[in-house]
């Protein structure tokens, strides 16, 4: 009985912190991990995967059917940007790849340019006013990279944040800090086969 005991106290410490995620409470896994242990008055932590997969049970049962419904609308707006700035490589990345998106997400997106002024400049001919954008230093393996974030706000309501990398880190693997594996994301032609043949499909490590 004891040997469960540990892993009873991380479910329960996942499911808390999956709870201030989805609350906005809390924006990091490991924010939302380390106040869920102080609230639950113990020490240890469950993996960022644990988390994830109480998230996306949480977004479950509280959405219902319409979940889906904005999962599958969410991906058609990632496919409309993603045509428009074509010939910037883009990718869906994020929680509408990975098919766990819930009510609070939004669309994140990269494109691959050495100038960012020309990713905004396209959005502006397209209509998309209004972007706003700052500058980002993120941890990448062992390095760090800058990076420029653009916010677009689509018709739909839905929000977009863009990432313009360099086109250097296109080919890139990056590791995912959720679930450990690589980001593969989704390219243009890849994001239409998945809206034509399940648009809920999910991409997450079992």
């Amino acid at each position: 009985m004891r040997s469960k005991l540990p892993n009873s106290i991380k479910n329960r410490v996942a499911e808390e912190a999956a709870v201030l995620l989805y609350t906005q409470q809390e924006k990091e896994y490991k924010q939302a991990k380390q106040r869920a242990a102080e609230a639950l008055r113990v020490r240890v932590l469950p993996r960022n995967k644990d988390v994830a997969e109480e998230l996306d049970r949480i977004a479950d049962g509280l959405e219902g059917p319409a979940r889906k419904e904005k999962m599958s609308q969410m991906r058609r707006d990632a496919l409309s940007i993603m045509v428009l700035l074509g010939d910037f490589h883009p990718r869906l990345v994020g929680s509408v790849w990975r098919g766990t998106a819930h009510k609070n997400s939004d669309i994140d997106i990269e494109v691959f340019t050495s100038d960012y002024s020309a990713v905004l400049e396209r959005l502006n001919q397209n209509g998309l006013t209004g972007c706003k954008g700052d500058w980002h230093v993120v941890t990448k393996g062992l390095g760090t990279e800058r990076v420029f974030h653009i916010y677009v706000t689509l018709p739909s309501d839905n929000q977009v944040e863009l990432v313009v990398r360099s086109t250097e880190k296109m080919n890139e693997a990056d590791r995912c800090e959720i679930y450990g594996d690589i980001i593969k994301g989704l390219n243009i032609h890849e994001l239409r086969r998945v809206l034509l043949t399940n648009p809920v499909r999910k991409f997450v490590p079992t």
